[in-house]
């Protein structure tokens, strides 16, 4: 007999979203397990909360169809929930023809995803945001907006115990095993304390139906854990900064973004707390470790140069190094092809579904990856 129908490893926003969206089933018992001792540290706490419009990604990838399916579910959660939210809109600057061209590919995209778009005429936009700087073009995202991401988690959090959930924080799985003849998950764990963070010596078993490996940055060693050696899964980690401003002046209605390079990011952007306060990242630092958390003061000019180019008048003197995040990725930075989220039932291993390589956009698609999930296991509409 199994201890719980579901384990779900990992109290991130997609974690807590996944395990809400389980609980809900009459015969389902799910544990959540979270090696931390708190809820949502990590990729969770440490990024842009923005809301994503969804017009990125190619049209067919799981990116694509859950960041626009979950940006619909997250308006409409947090206007039910009372989630500190707001839909401020987006700008995309280009400042020469390539970057033009981008963006007019871009907005026809966006027409055949249903996704609102519309250029801003270069006579206007000083009118309407006299701080940026646009030589080419201004494309209109209105439907991009942000979320307090710890307001979202503690919803999930109280939506998934209210369903009769059970959460353990300060606990690491050490080991998984699949027993085919019972259709069983053994699962062993260890509790780390607050004060040392390192593991106590002993270890308890349960026995699951099913597991989510839903660990965020620790995700391919948990799926590590259990799959073959030739389907093993090596992590690379994409550092982010964020850097503060700590001036009234320029200031913005909305989010501005250049337009991206590469995969690694969408470019050093300017997002809006809820407060309207500014601030300025990610930049991208390939680390070795996610441990490596402290933000990059020393990239500060490379900042500053690329925040110029679209807003000009920025204070240089007013930026400061604010605090950092970690993409977990499953590409390294020599692959400049896509790479889409990975949300799949693991062959030969019934009931073990693996995510991996949740970055952006994955709080946008947080509630839509529950939905994913719940589907996998229940095929619901």
């Amino acid at each position: 007999m199994a201890d719980f129908s579901h384990l779900v490893i990992g109290a991130g926003v997609v974690g807590l979203a996944v395990s809400a969206r389980l609980a809900r089933h009459r015969t389902a018992s799910v544990l959540l397990v979270e090696r931390h001792n708190a809820i949502g540290t990590e990729t969770s706490a440490r990024n842009s909360e923005v809301i994503h419009a969804g017009l990125y990604y190619p049209p067919d990838s799981l990116k694509t169809r859950l960041c626009i399916r979950g940006k619909h579910l997250l308006y409409q959660t947090a206007a039910e929930a009372g989630i500190a939210h707001r839909k401020c809109g987006k700008w995309i600057i280009a400042q020469n023809e390539n970057e033009h061209e981008y963006l007019e590919n871009l907005h026809d995209k966006a027409k055949t995803l249903g996704i609102s778009t519309e250029f801003i005429p270069l006579s206007r936009v000083k009118d309407i945001e006299p701080s940026v700087l646009a030589r080419s073009a201004v494309l209109n995202s209105p439907t991009t907006g942000i979320v307090s991401a710890h307001e979202l988690m503690a919803y999930l959090h109280g939506q998934f115990e209210s369903h009769s959930g059970d959460l353990a924080l300060g606990t690491a799985v050490t080991r998984i095993e699949y027993d085919a003849s019972r259709k069983l998950y053994n699962v062993r764990f260890r509790t780390i304390t607050a004060a040392s963070q390192q593991h106590d010596s002993d270890e308890m078993e349960l026995k699951f139906e099913n597991v989510v490996n839903c660990a965020g940055l620790s995700a391919p060693a948990v799926s590590n854990l259990l799959l073959p050696q030739h389907r093993h899964v090596m992590p690379f980690y994409a550092k982010g900064s964020y850097f503060s401003y700590g001036s009234s002046k320029p200031k913005t209605e909305r989010l501005i973004y250049p337009c991206p390079t590469g995969h690694a990011g969408l470019g050093t952007h300017l997002t809006l707390d809820l407060a309207g306060r500014i601030r300025f990242g990610p930049n991208v630092e390939w680390v070795d470790s996610p441990a490596n958390l402290a933000p990059s003061g020393n990239q500060l000019d490379q900042v500053y140069e690329a925040v110029i180019k679209y807003l000009p008048g920025v204070d240089k003197s007013a930026l400061s190094a604010d605090y950092a995040g970690i993409r977990p990725k499953i590409t390294g930075p020599e692959h400049n092809a896509f790479t889409d989220f990975v949300i799949q039932m693991e062959q030969g291993f019934p009931g073990f579904v693996n995510l991996l390589g949740i970055e952006s956009p994955g709080l946008t698609s947080s509630l839509a990856i529950g939905e994913y999930v719940e589907n996998l296991y229940y095929k619901s509409s």
